[in-house]
């Protein structure tokens, strides 16, 4: 007998006849001798129409409330699975986030898992029972509802999948797996049969939106194997594990994220400490900073320009201006029609070219590079969001239609 955990994402159960079809994958693992813990996600769209809603009685609706308001989602899909399972004849049972066990820490919106206490989940799977979870929730040491952030219930079905130390964590969504590509924009994009937890965790962090990238994070550091699976083909997916035996590629994926924004400070002071200035005063106010260029100083002053996320725009002028004085700089400059476009492979580092032919590619389709960010397994390219697309193609037609 395995423990099985598997994680059913909005489009999955978007309506009745998918969540009667989820019904019968998760039954039909039962029915092969598996224990079987399902994560569930909101209906489709039900979480952008709870904010909606929102919207239309306050425009500042508190965190607290709306973590009460958007976790409702997934308690109407953990219900109603319950239910289509229950009329197929099976035992079930449903559990919020904190019936669950999941605990979290008190920051509501972007809460992170702090422990998952599973005997109620043990309990359940000792009576025979499927145990559905509702995913994206927990509870903080005040007793109150908490969310994990967009695309959370990945992260949640792999902490449930460490904490029972489960064979095998599937998350099923509307791909059949992790391809080289967004099919969606390359047609000709491979699915990929493995691929390490390195490799993934940077494809989610760049745009790849197969998986949450804290679930990847957390599946690596507790080693959950994980499987990306269509829950509408039934076909084979794409393994997630340490040491993938996957094809010898120099590269294994091409991202883009159109999510991004460029900051520029102008003329701040050329000298020790100023970075750290500017770096603490964003990490004090939680703004993720990704690629970072700094200028030649000149006369006594120097450029910064990094890239945030698009949606931290507006607020990080205000906390730059309203810091200024104490900055010392002259101007600061904010751009949102940018993208960041990347390709990642855990053999790029022992493979020298790869960078010349990203860049080969991108110059051949007359794409210009504003910034560039290198590690030993990705390497990033800031240009004009409007040649985002265009990027993707021409990078992946260089890597994998040689």
């Amino acid at each position: 007998m395995s423990l099985i955990v598997q994680k059913f994402g909005g489009t999955s159960v978007a309506n009745t006849g998918r969540l009667q079809n989820v019904a019968d994958i998760v039954t039909s693992t039962y029915k092969a001798g598996n224990q079987v813990v399902v994560v569930v996600s909101a209906q489709g769209d039900t979480t952008d129409d709870f904010i909606a809603k929102a919207a239309e009685l306050n425009d500042r609706p508190s965190k607290r409330e709306m973590d009460v308001l958007l976790s409702a989602g997934e308690q109407i899909s953990m219900a109603l699975l319950a239910m289509a399972i229950q009329k197929l004849g099976f035992p079930v049972i449903s559990l919020t986030g904190w019936q669950a066990g999941i605990e979290t820490d008190i920051n509501y919106s972007e809460a992170r898992i702090r422990k998952v206490t599973a005997e109620r989940i043990r309990s359940e799977l000792d009576r025979n029972r499927i145990v559905i979870v509702a995913g994206f929730q927990g509870i903080n040491k005040q007793d109150d509802i908490t969310t994990l952030g967009r695309g959370g219930s990945d992260t949640t079905a792999v902490a449930i999948a460490a904490s029972l130390g489960a064979d095998l964590c599937q998350i099923y969504t509307d791909v059949d797996g992790v391809y080289t590509a967004d099919p969606r924009l390359v047609p000709d994009a491979r699915k990929l049969e493995a691929i390490t937890y390195d490799e993934m965790l940077e494809l989610a962090t760049l745009g790849a939106q197969v998986l949450h990238n804290r679930s990847v994070e957390m599946a690596k550091k507790y080693n959950v194997d994980l499987e990306v699976v269509s829950s509408f083909t039934r076909n084979p997916g794409t393994k997630v594990k340490e040491g993938s035996d996957m094809e010898k590629m120099n590269v294994s994926g091409v991202a883009r994220d159109n999510n991004c924004a460029r900051v520029a400070i102008i003329n701040l002071p050329d000298e020790p400490g100023v970075a750290f200035k500017v770096f603490s005063l964003l990490a004090k106010h939680k703004v993720n900073i990704d690629i970072i260029l700094q200028s030649v100083g000149q006369k006594g002053r120097k450029s910064i320009t990094f890239t945030i996320p698009e949606d931290k725009a507006e607020e990080v002028g205000k906390i730059l201006n309203a810091n200024k004085e104490g900055l010392d700089f002259e101007d600061v400059s904010i751009n949102t029609t940018v993208a960041k476009v990347s390709i990642v492979g855990a053999g790029m580092a022992s493979n020298p070219g790869v960078a010349a032919m990203m860049f080969e590619a991108l110059a051949s389709a007359g794409i210009n590079i504003r910034m560039i960010s290198t590690s030993e397994i990705k390497i990033s390219v800031l240009i004009n969001e409007e040649d985002s697309e265009k990027a993707v193609r021409a990078i992946h037609q260089k890597f994998f239609n040689m």
